[in-house]
């Protein structure tokens, strides 16, 4: 039985996936996306239901199509952005194969290429992209015992406030999704407990600007990466039409602030003496930027109305004043635990040297130390805006641009091959 062969197998279908598609598309050079699910599962049944883009729809979406449903200043929803990527995969006519799992690839033994085993059969290929991004197993430290009447769970599997059992909610992280599901959480009249590590915490807007504009002009978007630098969390939200994340006003509105979760002992909860260091670096990150803002108003004389309100703080609630340092969870009526921990990559499938001895990529701006195999879709990939839906668009561009400069260096024929050539004849 003959085995397929393509140049380039793309594993994976989300944001990364379809655009690598479109710039192999464009170079003309034959490829294959397989999906295990469908074109942006992750978005439709790994997030929960009102999640909102955490940036307009004018900023985040590829060049070639615009979001039909949202205005360019809306956050669209999940499902949204998951039928906009479907679209945009009909519009380039995307050789996507859903329902596959790619189970294993492994380098050929004295020639080019790997052998890519599916749940559908071998492929060959000469390149493997692999386009499953950050989000992949989810983090769950091991710290909490299971509990009776305790449930606990990562921010994938929430869907909404009516899910969980009646009482107290403990959110532990407050990144863009531990901050917007403790917040949706507390408007259900949940009493809830927020869990709060390092962060940047840019304004939503400011001086009739998205933040992402401001990013854009102030050249922070093409911040590089820096090698074993671990980059901060950052806590933005585009629910409830936007708005910049204030700890205080949480608070302030019923939530409690707590520092990082460090312990469980016997169902009490210890907490680090962090919770004003990391409130109060979160602060400087967000006047930072609104100092830097001004500065390139006034520099280019651009007519952007003053936002003096923006620099005010409320007063510190009792939370700040005070921090607990520990939570008994019967006491406080805990019921459920929602982890927004992160995740790690799983590349248990990728059988070739481009992951490191903690199974993380090996790679420069997506090409990874085993030729032939590419990384696509990573947070910081090649800079800031790599995390973005534009952002992979251009890691796309450059690993394709890398794919074609290494497909002519294989395609040159020199003095030694024309002479074993004669040879041969």
């Amino acid at each position: 039985m003959s085995i397929e062969t393509t140049e380039v197998l793309v594993v994976g279908a989300g944001q990364a996936g379809v655009a690598m598609s479109e710039h192999l598309g464009k170079a003309g050079i034959p490829h294959i996306v397989l999906e295990r699910s469908r074109i942006a599962e992750r978005w439709r049944s790994e997030r929960w239901d009102s999640l909102r883009a955490n940036g307009p729809a004018w900023h985040d979406r590829f060049p070639g199509l615009e979001f039909s449903r949202s205005g360019p200043d809306a956050f669209p929803g999940k499902e949204e952005v998951a039928a906009y990527f479907e679209e945009y995969a009909r519009q380039i006519n995307a050789p996507i194969r859903c329902g596959v799992t790619v189970e294993e690839v492994r380098r050929h033994e004295g020639r080019p290429g790997f052998r890519v085993t599916t749940s559908q059969g071998e492929i060959d290929a000469r390149c493997v992209v692999a386009a499953t991004g950050p989000f992949q197993k989810p983090i769950v430290p091991d710290l909490v015992p299971e509990t009776p009447g305790i449930t606990q769970m990562h921010s994938t599997a929430y869907r909404n406030p009516g899910q969980l059992a009646e009482g107290a909610v403990l959110v532990v992280g407050a990144g863009s999704s531990g901050t917007q599901i403790a917040e949706e959480l507390m408007r259900s009249g949940r009493q809830v407990y927020l869990s709060v590590g390092p962060h940047h915490r840019p304004p939503r807007s400011y001086r009739g600007r998205d933040f992402c504009w401001w990013l854009g002009v102030l050249n922070k978007w093409d911040t590089e990466a820096t090698p074993g630098v671990e980059h901060t969390t950052i806590a933005v939200s585009g629910a409830n039409g936007g708005h910049t994340i204030d700890f205080r006003r949480l608070a302030h509105g019923g939530m409690t602030l707590v520092g990082r979760t460090q312990t469980c002992d016997s169902g009490v909860i210890g907490f680090a003496s962090d919770l004003v260091t990391n409130i109060a670096a979160g602060d400087a990150n967000y006047l930072s930027l609104l100092d830097e803002a001004d500065a390139f108003v006034e520099r280019n004389g651009l007519d952007l109305p003053e936002e003096p309100d923006a620099r005010r703080m409320e007063e510190d609630p009792a939370c700040l004043k005070d921090p607990l340092t520990s939570l008994d969870l019967a006491k406080a009526n805990v019921t459920t635990i929602i982890w927004a921990t992160g995740f790690v990559a799983d590349y248990s499938w990728l059988q070739v040297d481009a992951v490191d001895d903690n199974g993380r990529p090996d790679h420069q701006r997506g090409v990874s130390a085993e030729p032939g195999v590419y990384f696509l879709g990573l947070p910081w990939q090649t800079r800031r805006g790599s995390s973005f839906i534009w952002g992979v668009w251009c890691d796309a561009r450059y690993i394709t641009e890398h794919i074609v400069k290494q497909r002519g260096y294989l395609a040159y024929r020199g003095p030694a091959d024309a002479q074993q050539e004669t040879e041969h004849a």
